[in-house]
């Protein structure tokens, strides 16, 4: 039987800490990997898991490169705080990792709730991630926002979803696109040369036209329009922290 080592990411995670480490109790070591919270996450998960490190918060592929090296097992499972495992998947899971495939890693679906409602389209229906892959042979790329697994292996799909418990409020969701359109900045510093109209006002309003009617966010209601309008403004601050970023390195 193949061995698996879950590892969660957190940071300030106290009221989803529990709930995500008992979805993967199945894992032969769950390992927590804490960016030093200040709530009460290590006090929690400290009984229910079986490995507890520590590191400084730089970015999230950063932190997840650092973390899959130091797992005692060949096959990871990598989950968010604020995301569960169901029976189903736990099942697959583990068939899967059994099945001698020769498969390097396996994408995900994630059915994602948002203010507490199921999100059914918005963009978000087609969300995938690699989130079950061999240990020695996926990395994620070096990149500060939406980082994926990269590997020279095949890589397969399962079928049953992850359930992701994604923002609680608007605000919660609007400092994580601030923070993400900060670490931007500098992605983006190399692909665009100059900032103009076409990027702080064309580019939100179709970012919003995409989300609302293309992905049919208008179906999903006031949670799909929310999702659409704050994914415009993503846009938008991408560029003003992009200025910010060259106007400070002019100095």
């Amino acid at each position: 039987m193949e061995k698996l080592t879950a590892i969660i990411p957190t940071g300030n995670e106290e009221h989803n800490i529990i709930a995500a480490i008992k979805s993967v109790d199945f894992a032969d070591e769950i390992m927590i990997v804490d960016s030093f919270s200040k709530d009460n996450t290590v006090k929690l998960a400290t009984p229910l898991a079986h490995t507890i490190l520590h590191r400084e918060y730089e970015n999230s592929a950063s932190q997840k490169n650092w973390a899959i090296p130091q797992a005692q097992h060949k096959w990871v499972l990598l989950l968010d705080a604020d995301e569960r495992v169901t029976p189903e998947l736990r099942k697959e899971v583990t068939d899967t990792i059994n099945s001698k495939s020769g498969i390097s890693g396996f994408w995900i679906r994630r059915q994602n709730y948002f203010m507490g409602r199921k999100v059914r389209f918005s963009g978000w229906r087609g969300d995938k991630v690699i989130r079950l892959f061999k240990r020695d042979e996926c990395r994620y790329e070096d990149k500060h926002v939406h980082a994926e697994i990269i590997s020279n292996g095949k890589i397969g799909i399962l079928k049953n979803k992850i359930i992701h418990n994604t923002f609680i409020t608007k605000e919660i969701y609007l400092k994580k696109l601030e923070r993400y359109a900060k670490w931007q900045a500098e992605d983006y510093d190399n692909k665009v040369k100059e900032i103009n109209i076409y990027h702080t006002k064309i580019k939100p309003l179709f970012r919003f036209f995409r989300h609302y009617i293309l992905h049919l966010g208008i179906l999903d209601g006031y949670v799909g329009f929310v999702i659409s309008s704050y994914q415009a403004r993503a846009v938008k601050m991408r560029y003003h922290y992009l200025q910010k970023y060259r106007d400070a390195n002019r100095n």
